[in-house]
């Protein structure tokens, strides 16, 4: 298993540093926030711990909104990838879960509001081509990283194509990169919750 690089390191805490994901495989340090590219969200900061109206602790859960500044001249489109980065000394070589494919977004400042259904999504660890809410074990926190890429070439994949496919799609192009973290603690919070899994 490859080591965390070190670019990165400054930018993303200690349990969320998975050699697997996304933006450490395609990223660099001359690409990390390039030009002052960054992605954030109206609905918490970096590190802050997801609302459960994001997650599967509640019924009506939605994709958290997010909103990023202006990527370097020439980007032909931004892709979200969203994976699970807990768990980096778990399973050798094994890459974290993804739960949010999204490519198709208009090279430029820009944002996607709370729920909103993007223009292309690919299959995220379960195959289908949702928002995967966040449900970890009770008690357990999981770090999730949302990670956006700028490419300055458009991409020619279909929609429902996989992880995979995604970033090898994505080699060679990337321009600039961000990094948005945030964390999730399994149950407690929610006494409706035992009881509504209780129904299924």
């Amino acid at each position: 298993m490859s080591d965390f690089p070190g670019w990165l390191a400054p930018h993303v805490p200690a349990p969320a540093r998975h050699p697997g994901l996304a933006i450490a495989k395609l990223g660099a340090a001359q690409t990390l926030a390039r030009g002052g590219f960054a992605l954030t969200s109206p609905a918490f900061r970096s590190g802050e711990e997801l609302d459960a109206s994001f997650t599967a602790a509640e019924e009506d859960a939605v994709a958290p909104p997010l909103e990023w500044s202006a990527p370097p001249p020439g980007t032909q489109e931004l892709v979200l990838v969203v994976e699970d980065a807990s768990g980096a000394g778990t399973k050798a070589g094994a890459d974290p879960a993804c739960h949010w494919l999204v490519w198709g977004l208009a090279g430029q400042r820009g944002k996607l509001l709370e729920g909103e259904v993007p223009p292309r999504t690919g299959k995220n660890a379960v195959g289908n081509s949702e928002w995967l809410l966040p449900d970890p074990p009770e008690g357990e926190t999981r770090h999730y990283l949302f990670q956006l890429f700028a490419t300055e070439l458009p991409l020619v994949l279909m929609p429902g194509a996989g992880r995979a496919e995604l970033l090898a799609s994505l080699q060679g192009s990337i321009t600039a990169c961000a990094v948005l973290h945030a964390t999730f603690t399994g149950g407690g919070e929610d006494e409706d919750a035992a009881w509504e899994d209780d129904d299924f």
